[in-house]
């Protein structure tokens, strides 16, 4: 019977920042991740929004290039909507590397990380799981569920879980450098992402081609619309035959974030959480907010004081996305190419161009809470 202060579940990004932080408290945390490396298995596209890059120390080395500039284009890629900010305000992370550096400095402030190792449920009293060696059991104080986006930990502490998800699929390509400014391409088609984008984020490193939209709109399947997209997609006119990196994909939370995220036992982090933005699906900068509450609280409770759980509120938090819910409505419910070719025209006026610009640019974050 192995014991710990806090078991986290899932090391990725929101589940590394967590244990980090309670081990830099002094805290004895043991973090089991089901991937035998951390490098493969990779679904996020990697987008980090420059709110995240001004407050949190990432690795300038993992990071590619600044993009300042978007384009938006409708179904038929004609007449695009050009929008270059004055700020960087976008950098795609290099998420294999990132991901080790982070469990790195985990490591080096004391974390007991786990690899190859398979959260199993919650039994009489203990935590159960099956690595190399077979079944094993643990007794925690807390469990930190970081497991995705059909998170078991919140099934067994009895929590919301995520009913609206996308699903995305992402062809990642090291490119010859180009002189063409590094540009983050959208593309609003619902033929191609039902309810969502496609997209390219060619930083001049790399090109990251993907899609999302709702699974069960694909009546080919999304890695067909995929395979549509990227014979003709924008951005990538001056690469010549790009070399494939990898490939991801995965669900994408987008119904906000979920309402009761903690109990007596643990908390949910990271996409468990639906710490996702409904209408961009961007997840990175929310998950290192909500991880860093998330440690506040577990630190005071572990310190005697029980009564900071409560502060985990994800009802509270979530009131702050009434107007991107209300978008993300307002998205799903685009189904023709024709209806999104009406948008755009909408989108070329200059109120429109105002709240792209805002949605893109501006300097609302996931909002930072505090327990104390």
């Amino acid at each position: 019977m192995n014991t710990s202060d806090v078991l986290v579940v899932g090391a990725g990004l929101a589940g590394l920042h967590t244990a980090t932080l309670l081990a830099q408290h002094g805290h004895d945390v043991l973090l089991v991740e089901r991937r035998t490396s951390l490098t493969a298995a990779i679904r996020t596209t990697g987008i980090f929004v420059r709110k995240t890059l001004d407050d949190f120390p990432l690795p300038v080395e993992c990071l590619g290039p600044p993009i300042r500039r978007v384009v938006l284009y409708p179904p038929d890629l004609r007449r695009p909507v050009e929008l270059v900010s004055d700020r960087d305000e976008y950098r795609v992370g290099v998420m294999g590397p990132l991901y080790l550096a982070a469990a790195e400095r985990a490591l080096e402030v004391g974390v007991r990380l786990s690899l190859g190792t398979r959260y199993a449920g919650w039994r009489a009293g203990a935590f159960h799981l099956v690595d190399r060696d077979g079944p094993t059991q643990v007794r925690a104080r807390y469990v930190v569920g970081a497991d995705g986006a059909r998170s078991r930990v919140a099934r067994d502490l009895g929590l919301d879980r995520n009913t609206h998800l996308l699903v995305g699929a992402e062809e990642v390509f090291a490119i010859p450098s180009t002189e063409e400014p590094p540009t983050f391409h959208c593309v609003l088609d619902p033929s191609i992402a039902p309810g969502y984008l496609a997209w390219v984020v060619n930083d001049g490193q790399h090109a990251h081609v993907g899609v999302a939209g709702y699974a069960d709109r694909y009546p080919e399947g999304m890695r067909k619309a995929l395979q549509r997209f990227s014979k003709d997609a924008p951005g990538l006119a001056c690469v010549d035959r790009p070399v494939e990196v990898e490939r991801r994909g995965g669900p994408i939370p987008v119904g906000g974030l979920l309402r009761r995220i903690g109990s007596a036992d643990g908390l949910l982090v990271g996409d468990a959480a639906g710490a996702v933005s409904p209408l961009t699906a961007g997840g990175l900068d929310p998950c290192l907010r909500l991880s860093s509450l998330a440690a506040e609280v577990l630190d005071d409770a572990l310190r005697g004081g029980a009564a900071a759980l409560p502060a985990y509120d994800g009802a509270a938090l979530r009131a702050r996305f009434r107007g991107r819910l209300m978008l993300r409505r307002g998205l799903a419910q685009v189904r023709t190419p024709a209806a999104a070719s009406l948008a755009f025209k909408l989108l070329r006026t200059q109120p429109g161009r105002l709240a792209a610009r805002h949605i893109l640019f501006g300097d609302r974050s996931f909002p930072t809470a505090r327990s104390r």
